[in-house]
């Protein structure tokens, strides 16, 4: 049988759609404020009255360049660094949480599986920490229930013969690693 081959679409806004939309506009945001920066610079330096001040310097203009060319690099500089600033800021929506979801899932990885990820309602990501919780959750009751079962098993393990009683032993102890909330179903 041929696996189908997947094509990434280019822009796919129907994945996660609200985290985009919240990434969309606060780099939008960016980019428009820094431009509207740039433009009430050269805006500033356009409408200054430069006639008079050229005709009594005596200054003799080649190109237009030459008097656009401070112009554009103040604004450009300015719309950069104001740029750069707010962009700092983006990050730290996603970041916290982050830091928050990767702090927790070591303690669940370590073997708690009772332990649940909390992050403020507000946070970006607190959509994903719920999936991450219902998985965890899934795992911690599988766990409980094999768990219920071993010990079931290890108090019938009157018919077993010496090598089924050490395997018995070892799952009891590879499942005794895990921390649970016990809840089987």
């Amino acid at each position: 049988m041929k696996q189908k081959t997947y094509r990434r679409k280019l822009l796919n806004l129907r994945v996660k759609r609200q985290l985009q939309i919240w990434l969309i506009i606060r780099v939008a945001g960016i980019v428009g404020l820094t431009s509207l920066v740039a433009v009430v610079i050269l805006y500033g330096y356009a409408h200054q009255e430069t006639v008079n001040s050229f005709y009594d310097a005596h200054i003799k203009i080649r190109r237009v360049s030459e008097l656009l060319i401070p112009v554009v690099l103040s604004g450009g500089a300015i719309s950069i660094i104001s740029g750069i600033v707010m962009a700092i800021f983006l990050p730290q929506k996603i970041a916290g949480p982050l830091y928050h979801i990767e702090r927790d899932l070591e303690l669940i990885k370590a073997g708690n599986l009772s332990h649940r990820i909390r992050l403020r309602s507000n946070d970006t990501l607190h959509h994903f920490t719920q999936q991450i919780n219902l998985a965890t959750a899934s795992i911690d009751s599988q766990i409980a229930t094999a768990k219920q079962l071993c010990t079931e098993l290890k108090q019938q393990q009157n018919g077993l013969n010496n090598e089924q009683q050490q395997l018995l032993e070892q799952l009891h102890h590879t499942l005794d690693k895990f921390i649970t909330s016990g809840l089987a179903k």
